[in-house]
């Protein structure tokens, strides 16, 4: 009989510091056993058995899952807990090393070797003693000899790794490898990791937003999932240099996360990280050990390690259903708009009402539907919550409450350059500051700049195009505001902003043939069609086809209230009222303000009503909406710089005290080409109190300052665009150029309004005046 088929002998497999025992599954390193589990124990054996070999994938597979369908993600995992147990560390593939595209080949030299099992049979009540030699001193002297010359050699190893990524790469987040078959973790660990990472200020993360871009130039549906070999082609597409790849597998009642950062262009493993998790309720907990290995790994230093990382229960929510809910909300909100969005943040905030960050987008979401009330509340409720948050997520939370709530931008701008400073890689800073801060400052410049880089930083990001253009056509640099829009077209990028850029943009340019297009084009369309409808209204009336205006204006507010923005069909309907006002329709201006007050006291609802009743000569009830105004928004930037100075400007004009405006005025005029909060969704209230100004000029017969009030507003075109201001400053001019006795420039001034009005209706009354005093400057 050989020694192989002898009983008393077994065959076993040396590598390295390694013994590999087939027969009792058995895997030790210097006489030390290192616990492994079946199916991974059957893996090494394949790979030895076949060492220097490539084993392809489907071969490790069928031998391992014999008769069991498996996906690949099993096989990754095993592949991953046997490098641990092998002590590997990444990227070093000292034993297993991978091949892209085929398999996997062991490197290391494998010794076949043979024991054999001592039979030893005693005789009843024999005692058979085995003395162990005792090791020599010379031996205990190597074997220390080489334990320290191993140790400085890990060390080595690990210094001179270098960093895995660097500062200016960026990675992909596929979708969990779920095998539990526990649905409550589909989409949930995902959007855990992501709000982990990116507590980071070295890893940048592709948006959903951009992934859901790239997707759709793929011909995949936005909502596919995100499996490995998609993730890897949207990380190619995008220039991205790793994906990774998170899974959660049941061990008995316990669970294993992984984690794993491929190369997506060689599918090398960058760095591999696994825990386990001894209860459901740990698994949050649990990702959040992962996920703080994992960025030590891929080369982020342990300083910023340890000073960015909220515990994920505390970042989010220790609940999985509702951190499940807020996940669903986010790629809904990518997909389909912030309308359909919205219930599941707000279901994430009924399941768990301590969590912050779904407090502060569900705020969010009501302010890009228009819904400003509920938005000050959901923000209000997450700025309260704000410390379960992380240092990220507190900067998000902390700008949107001074956007939302106070208005104070002055706060909002310092968060948001804190923010940008803390994490250099985010747009929503620069988008933001672009977007929403330094236009209401009136610093267009600024914003071009900071527009610049949010689409430097998300090429992807609709918006960023979006408040970029409104910049430079705030400057009247409309071939610029084209091109930024030209570029958005060409990355097939389709919001409803954009479209409302390209209407103003052909209206400043008298295209009423690209207008009717772009308004074609929205029809139909949720979240544009209102809005459009509202421009068209604006238009309209610019001209003097009031009762057109009218048809359009009631056809937005219709459509809004279909939709359920109810905030914004009242802005739509204050923007009506102010039109009425302006051109002389004084009850029907006062009936309008009134009725729309019974729906809503928003702050620019309240504004813009309280406008429209000074001007209709309700100073009282004007007056008592300021006060309202002031104590409700004592910090609010607009309030305080640019609304109370009009409204109370107007009211002393009412009075006879037009000396009384003008003072009243000053405070105004920094901020006084800002572009406040009421003409983003309104289109009203930009450079208002630049007009009330020139009105109490005019009230004081000074000619010579008036007419540099009112030629401000026809010279800033791109802030003012179709508000009726634009349009009535024509006749204001030439009211100023006559008071000061300039007939040629006066008349020059009445009939460019009378041009402008020349198919106008017929019965509106601040034509009949204007007709009646240009016949007496013939």
């Amino acid at each position: 009989m050989s020694a192989s088929e002898s009983p008393n002998v077994r065959e076993l497999y040396e590598f390295g510091p390694f013994r590999v025992d087939p027969e009792k599954q058995v895997l030790q390193r210097e006489g030390e056993f290192i616990p492994l589990q079946p199916k991974t124990f059957q893996i090494l054996l394949v790979l030895i058995r076949h060492n220097q070999e490539v084993v392809t994938k489907d071969d490790l597979m069928k031998a391992v899952w014999p008769d069991t369908f498996v996906e690949e993600a099993n096989l990754s995992r095993n592949i991953f807990m046997l490098r641990k147990a092998l002590g590997e560390n990444p990227p070093e593939q000292r034993y297993i090393i991978t091949v892209p595209g085929r398999g996997y080949r062991f490197a290391e030299n494998v010794r076949c070797v043979q024991e054999r099992q001592l039979s030893i049979v005693a005789a009843r009540h024999e005692k058979v003693e085995i003395q162990l030699a005792q090791p020599k001193p010379w031996r205990q002297i190597a074997v220390a000899a080489i334990v320290v010359i191993a140790v400085a050699a890990a060390t080595w190893r690990y210094f001179r790794r270098g960093t895995i990524l660097t500062e200016k790469d960026t990675v992909v987040v596929s979708d969990f490898t779920n095998s539990t078959g526990d649905p409550v973790f589909d989409g949930t660990l995902r959007e855990g990791l992501i709000v982990q990472l990116e507590q980071s200020p070295f890893l940048s993360l592709i948006s959903d937003r951009r992934i859901q871009h790239t997707l759709r130039l793929m011909g995949q549906p936005v909502d596919a999932r995100l499996s490995p070999e998609i993730a890897r082609e949207v990380c190619e597409r995008t220039g991205s240099a790793a994906v990774l790849e998170g899974s959660i597998a049941s061990l008995g009642s316990q669970y294993v996360l992984g984690l794993r950062a491929e190369a997506c262009r060689t599918g090398d493993v960058l760095a591999e990280e696994q825990v386990q998790a001894t209860r459901k309720e740990d698994v949050l907990k649990a990702q959040g050990e992962v996920a703080r290995k994992f960025r030590s790994r891929i080369g982020e230093s342990i300083t910023t390690v340890g000073k960015y990382d909220t515990p994920l229960a505390e970042a989010t929510t220790p609940s999985l259903e509702a951190l499940k809910a807020y996940s669903e909300g986010w790629k809904v909100l990518s997909s389909t708009g912030p309308a359909a969005a919205l219930p599941h943040f707000k279901r994430a905030t009924e399941i768990d009402p301590q969590f912050a960050m779904a407090y502060s987008n569900l705020g969010n979401m009501y302010t890009n539907i228009g819904e400003t009330d509920r938005s000050v509340e959901s923000a209000s409720q997450a700025y309260q919550l704000r410390d379960r948050a992380s240092d990220m997520e507190k900067f998000f939370i902390t700008v949107h409450y001074h956007l939302d709530v106070t208005g104070n931008m002055e706060k909002a701008r310092q968060a948001c350059e804190a923010w940008a400073e803390a994490y250099p890689r985010e747009m929503p800073p620069h988008g933001l500051l672009s977007g929403a801060i330094y236009p209401v400052l009136g610093r267009y410049e600024s914003a071009v700049e900071e527009g610049k880089k949010a689409v430097e930083l998300d090429a992807d990001f609709g918006l960023a195009y979006n408040v970029l253009a409104d910049s430079y056509q705030a400057l009247d640099q409309l071939g610029e505001a084209e091109n930024i829009l030209q570029r958005a077209s060409d990355r097939k990028l389709e919001i409803p902003d954009l479209s409302v850029d390209q209407y103003e943009i052909a209206f400043l340019k008298s295209d009423q043939a690209a207008m009717n297009r772009v308004a074609s084009l929205g029809k139909g369309k949720s979240g544009t069609e209102d809005v459009i409808s509202n421009q068209e209204a604006f238009a309209l009336a610019y001209s003097g086809h009031l009762r057109r205006a009218r048809r359009a204006s009631q056809r937005a507010v219709d459509l809004a209230q279909q939709s359920g923005a109810v905030e914004r069909s009242a802005l739509f309907e204050t923007g009506a009222a102010l039109r009425e006002a302006f051109f002389g329709n004084l009850a029907a201006a006062r009936q309008s303000s009134s009725a729309v007050l019974k729906q809503s006291k928003g702050r620019d609802v309240a504004y813009g009503a309280a406008f429209a009743l000074a001007l209709s000569g309700d100073s009282s009830r004007s007056q008592e909406l300021a006060g309202d105004l002031e104590r409700r928004f004592p910090e609010d930037t607009a309030v305080r710089f640019s609304y109370l100075p009009a409204l109370r400007g107007l009211v002393a004009l009412s009075h006879s005290n037009p000396d009384k405006a003008i003072e009243l005025l000053q405070i105004a005029a920094p901020n006084e080409l800002g572009s406040p909060p009421s003409s983003f969704y309104g289109f009203f209230g930009s450079a208002y109190p630049i007009y009330v100004r020139g009105e109490a000029y005019l009230a004081l017969h000074k000619g010579t300052e008036a007419v540099v009030e009112f030629q401000k507003v026809l010279n800033h075109r791109g802030i003012v665009v179709s508000d009726p201001i634009g349009a009535v400053s024509h006749l204001q001019l030439g009211r100023a150029y006559a008071v000061q006795g300039d007939k040629a420039k006066a008349r020059a001034a009445y009939q460019d309004f009378l041009t402008l009005w020349k198919d106008a209706d017929p019965d509106i009354p601040i034509l009949k005046q204007a007709e009646a005093e240009y016949a007496k400057l013939q």
